[in-house]
């Protein structure tokens, strides 16, 4: 039960309505979505403005109360679950959901924490303009969390990460301060980067109640391609003459398994093989041009046909399809966005979020395939994604029949195995999804003495109470 003078005043703030109690109400924000973590809270708030996450932020941090933020709980690392039956109080952010602004002339967007990366693309499309992020759980996802956690997805090869986007934020601090910050400046050398800090801190610094957003121009011609493949070597060396050949118009480049796309098949409403024959692996490619189409000329389509025929006759590509409409391309990177959510069709799958230098992608996937298959014979290794920067989600599926606890159990001891090798390849063991709860532990072993004290140190400025997700990153 919640303290009733906590409770009474965050009523007093948000009003009752907005102060969950009853387990029915409280129970979606409780539930990471790979049931990895099931939380447990006093309450979950849910306030409508920045100035009631400030009086809500300055109770919590007088009265020794931990305030853990939550965006559209679509996060894979366990930091927005909160633990703390008695002390950690969700504050969802779901409520300030506005587009403030749309800055068409000046490209860029002011938008609210909880406004969903959804909205944000449709808003920037009717402005003809595009905000580039693009996860598979965009419909759900807010771009609170998606700068809270730094996240890339699919189109980080031409445009970067979260933290490439973002111009200005406004930001309530533990004590409750506001940081106004939401300046459209694409210039500005006055002393240290502030925002930088919170993107990608996962919460634990402030929390981010506004954004100013890069906008760019949308893509007037746009041509995207599926191709089957015989092995990861093949794709970097497709990706090598898709690059030199594209420059800055390849602005997508995913590399996918065979076994990941049978997943995908079987268990996705309206999948579709988009290739005659199995192929051993795949490589889903974009390209995208400014230019205005013409009659009968199209910069992309036929740049894309120059790339293929070129990969066809150096062996590099088996068989591929281009896409001959909106629809049809939309239907490829559908088969790409729900591979992740697919897998938990086929048991238990222990994840690994990790990156390595681009060029070493093949070497790194030989040798942690052959690794795990050791390790647990008769598992499915379903390595997808990013392989135009280096980001793969090497994510292991139990073997058929087997116990599913059993291979779940086994967790950290894969993790040790994959993160070893990525460690041999100077890569990183958290490209995209963050540390939360999950990999908060495997810091140390990956940052140096030196990195984690100013982390901390950091964390001792902002957070003296340790009011915002303790236990989280550090």
């Amino acid at each position: 039960m919640p303290d009733p003078v906590h409770h009474a005043r965050f009523v007093e703030i948000v009003g009752e309505r907005n102060v969950l109690t009853a387990p029915e109400d409280m129970a979606p924000f409780l539930r990471e979505w790979r049931d990895l973590y099931q939380g447990e809270t006093p309450m979950v708030l849910r306030p409508g403005t920045r100035e009631e996450v400030s009086a809500v932020l300055a109770h919590a941090d007088s009265n020794g109360l931990k305030i853990v933020p939550q965006g559209g709980n679509t996060g894979l690392v366990g930091g927005q679950i909160p633990c703390d039956p008695e002390r950690e109080v969700v504050l969802s952010l779901g409520r300030l959901n506005r587009i403030r602004e749309v800055d068409a002339e000046g490209f860029a967007m002011t938008v609210e924490a909880g406004a969903t990366l959804q909205a944000i693309h449709d808003a920037a499309a009717e402005a003809d303009r595009m905000f580039p992020l693009t996860l598979g759980s965009q419909g759900s996802c807010q771009i609170g969390g998606n700068i809270s956690t730094n996240a890339g997805g699919t189109a980080v090869l031409a445009y970067g990460n979260t933290r490439d986007l973002v111009l200005g934020l406004e930001v309530v601090m533990p004590d409750g301060r506001v940081l106004e910050g939401l300046r459209s400046l694409r210039k500005d050398n006055t002393g240290y980067d502030l925002k930088q800090l919170f993107i990608g801190s996962e919460g634990t610094l402030g929390v981010v109640t506004a954004a100013v957003l890069k906008l760019f121009p949308r893509p007037r011609a746009q041509d995207v391609a599926f191709a089957g493949i015989a092995s990861p070597h093949d794709a970097l060396a497709l990706f090598a003459s898709a690059r030199a050949r594209a420059g800055s118009m390849l602005t997508g480049f995913e590399l996918m398994p065979r076994v990941g796309i049978e997943f995908t098949l079987r268990h996705l409403a309206g999948a579709r093989d988009p290739l005659a024959e199995a192929h051993p692996w795949y490589v889903l490619m974009e390209l995208s041009s400014g230019t205005e189409t013409g009659e009968g000329e199209n910069p992309t389509r036929a740049l894309m046909e120059t790339i293929l025929g070129e990969a066809f006759e150096a062996g590099l590509v088996s068989d591929a399809a281009l896409a001959e409409s909106q629809a049809q391309a939309a239907s490829f990177w559908h088969l790409r966005h729900g591979m992740s959510e697919v897998q938990r069709e086929e048991g238990g799958s222990i994840k690994h979020d990790v990156s390595v230098p681009v060029a070493s992608v093949p070497d790194f996937l030989d040798e942690a395939i052959a690794a795990v298959e050791a390790m647990v014979p008769g598992c499915r290794p379903v390595p997808f994604g990013h392989m135009g920067d280096g980001n793969i989600h090497f994510n292991v599926s139990q073997p058929v029949g087997a116990d599913k606890a059993g291979f779940i159990a086994r967790w950290d001891e894969m993790n040790e195995l994959v993160h070893g090798i990525v460690h041999r390849f100077n890569g990183s063991i958290s490209a995209e999804h963050g540390i939360g709860r999950l990999k908060r532990d495997l810091l140390a072993e990956v940052k140096s003495p030196l990195e984690l004290e100013l982390m901390k140190r950091v964390k001792a400025a902002f957070d003296p109470n340790t009011t915002l997700n303790p236990g989280r990153v550090l």
